[in-house]
């Protein structure tokens, strides 16, 4: 026993010395052509996530209110506006801010659309009243975002700002051919502050939802046996549901559709899913998290896995149409269920550069 462990301790020095050696020589004659400073660069920003936005809430004024204060601070009254020729303003517009009357408010732009409130100094439009009492502005500027596109489950916002510090710096950090680059196709880069609105609440989606097309488990023309059958046949030996079909009739003398096995495997599933989803894995706080996709019928589905790192136990899972944030959330929701009590900072989330990942921690945090 002792010869062996000293013939070990030995063949492990002569390979510490074989990956010395190795690294020496790859420092001195292989040169990496990127530089350290390269991996910071703007180019990269569309895999990091912004931080969040400042909420501007938006304060509603009662336009009597303000006419009382002038009066008081100044002894006089504040008169309506006195307007020369035809006013464009119409006799039932009401500022949307102080609802002050059409005769305190100044038509802004010489009838093209915006206007002024005399009181509250507020600038509006018809088509435009700022009823919503919440406006999104950059953290870096203070700029208002503005409302660039519409996706299916979220609305991306954009600071449009040039003087912007951020776009500054991101400008700024550009090397001279990245800066040729992006003055001819801009749209490679993410230089600007940007930030998702997520219009589907992923925290009110039903995890544990039935699967359409399972069938009840009361036998009235096949027995449990012939479900055992098909299920066998169909799980264990890897056949089709017609090639399944085809060996219950053959070797069973059994007639049965394939439309029933594929109901028999879906009830199963179901059967299946409950005990897995409500198992007690008694999970630990180092949590690992992938995504791959496979062909069905020539369509791509992705599958997500969120895995204990400890005890190799798949917490959550989802199968989806899209690479997207929306999956990946719901995913890691039913990974946390698992928790009796949610170890919080204590968790060791392992993920990859996948910035779906980032999204969803970014979502975590505001609904917790």
């Amino acid at each position: 026993m002792e010869t062996i462990i000293s013939l070990l301790l030995a063949h492990i020095q002569v390979l510490n010395n074989q990956i010395k050696y190795l690294l020496i020589f790859i420092a001195k004659n292989i040169r990496l052509n990127s530089k350290p400073s390269d991996w910071n660069s703007p180019k990269y920003n569309k895999l990091k996530i912004d931080k969040l936005p400042v909420i501007k809430i938006r304060q509603k004024k009662n336009y009597k209110e303000i006419l009382k204060l002038h009066l008081v601070n100044t002894g006089k009254a504040l008169n309506p506006i006195s307007r020369r020729g035809k006013s464009s303003v119409p006799a039932d517009l009401r500022c949307p801010c102080c609802n002050a009357p059409s005769k305190f408010i100044y038509d802004n732009t010489g009838g093209r659309g915006q206007f002024q409130c005399k009181l509250c100094e507020s600038n509006f439009s018809k088509q435009n009243y700022f009823n919503d009492s919440v406006t999104l502005a950059c953290p870096h500027c203070g700029h208002n975002l503005v409302l660039k596109k519409h996706r299916k489950n979220f609305n991306i916002h954009k600071c449009v700002n040039f003087n912007c510090s951020y776009y500054k710096f991101n400008l700024k950090s550009l090397s001279p051919d990245s800066l040729n680059e992006y003055q001819s196709s801009p749209h490679k880069f993410k230089l600007h502050y940007i930030y998702r609105e997520f219009t589907t609440d992923f925290f009110k989606v039903d995890l544990f939802s039935l699967p359409t097309g399972a069938s009840s488990l009361a036998f009235r023309k096949f027995s449990p046996h012939i479900m055992g059958l098909s299920l066998t046949y169909l799980v264990n030996c890897g056949l089709s549901t017609r090639k399944t079909r085809d060996v219950l009739r053959e070797v069973h003398n059994v007639k049965i559709s394939h439309a029933q096995i594929a109901n028999y495997a879906t009830t199963a599933a179901f059967c299946v899913k409950a005990f897995v989803d409500n198992f007690d894995y008694k999970p630990s706080k180092f949590l690992a998290a992938d995504e791959t996709y496979t062909k069905l019928k020539g369509v791509k589905q992705y599958v997500w896995f969120i895995i204990d790192a400890v005890t190799k136990s798949i917490l959550g899972y989802r199968v989806s149409l899209s690479r997207d944030v929306g999956p990946c959330i719901l995913a890691m929701r039913m990974a946390f269920a698992k928790f009796k009590k949610f170890p919080g900072k204590a968790l060791k989330f392992v993920s990859d550069g996948y910035t779906a990942y980032l999204l969803a921690q970014q979502q975590f945090a505001l609904h917790r």
